[in-house]
């Protein structure tokens, strides 16, 4: 039985990456049943690139035009639940700054998987894929969860068998079943920006989905990382505040979910070698609200009807 599908993509004021991405969904072999952007108040010519793939062949392009920024957590949330409430069967998450090769969704919906997702490599070919092959939220001693990653793991694609097995994924190319909609619940909004994925494949991992990284699925990122250059800055404070929730919810022991205080307190005292005032004060705020969020909220949390 052919199953439907239907991509979510969420923007903010990056038109132009919009329209490259736009043009790769237009090149898909398997074409998608729907494509619902959610525009999150962008103030660019973001409407004037979606009139301009408005009558593309193939895209069947929806769009939804939020009033405030609810940043890229409440944008998932409000176009996986549009493609849930539409009946669609799977549902392909893409953010706006990447671009599928023309047979990237084809490769993904021939796996019979749950959760599955596109492999992504830089504009220079190089493997840059950053979901996790081991999250381990078990060990108090570790400064960071992340142990190790498909990039740090096999370093370029021809190295990677066909599958990998992931602990977590990035809403950059993730490919999942109703099903697990209906298990795990929404994408949470309340993080507005990073960790979102992360919290979303540790539900779907522990109501039993497996994550699978294909290989020969591309995805090309059009920007490269640079997150780990922002920690003194707005963007900063939410890195550090979604981490510490993300232990506060998972931690398997005491311990671990203690470790964001340990973390604060040594970010605070290191912080005039690091990132000064703006780092110190970003991690005590991070800790402080991160404990508002132990608790996945209801409208995130358990099954959704269909």
């Amino acid at each position: 039985m052919t199953e439907t599908v239907a991509v979510v993509v969420v923007t903010f004021n990056r038109a132009d990456l919009l329209g490259r991405m736009l043009d790769g969904l237009v090149a898909q072999t398997h074409a998608p049943d729907a494509v619902i952007i959610v525009d999150n108040a962008s103030t660019d010519h973001t409407r004037e690139v979606l009139d301009a793939h408005t009558s593309s062949a193939g895209l069947n392009l929806q769009r939804i035009h939020l009033d405030t920024n609810t940043g890229g957590s409440g944008g998932f949330r409000t176009g996986v639940e549009a493609a849930f409430d539409q009946g669609h069967d799977r549902i392909w998450l893409i953010d706006d700054d990447v671009v599928p090769a023309p047979d990237c969704l084809a490769v993904l919906m021939a796996q019979d998987e749950a959760c599955v997702t596109a492999v992504r490599e830089n504009t220079r070919g190089r493997l840059v894929e950053k979901a996790a092959t081991d999250f381990d939220l078990s060990r108090p001693w570790a400064m960071r969860p992340k142990r190790a990653s498909v990039e740090t793991a096999y370093g370029d694609r021809s190295s990677m068998p066909e599958r990998v097995e992931l602990h977590n994924v990035a809403f950059e190319g993730f490919l999942v079943r109703r099903e697990v909609v209906a298990a795990v619940g929404l994408p949470d909004d309340s993080f507005f920006i990073f960790y979102d994925d992360v919290d979303f494949a540790l539900r779907a991992r522990r109501a039993g989905y497996r994550i699978w990284a294909v290989r020969d699925a591309v995805l090309v990122r059009q920007l490269d990382f640079d997150q780990q250059l922002a920690l003194d800055t707005w963007k900063g404070y939410y890195m550090y505040r979604n981490l510490f929730a993300v232990h506060f919810r998972y931690g398997t022991n005491v311990l671990v979910r203690a470790k964001p205080y340990a973390i604060a307190a040594a970010v605070t005292v290191l912080s005039p070698l690091r990132g000064g005032r703006g780092e110190a004060s970003n991690v005590l705020r991070a800790v402080r609200d991160a404990r508002r969020m132990r608790g996945v909220p209801p409208r995130a949390r358990g099954s959704i009807p269909g």
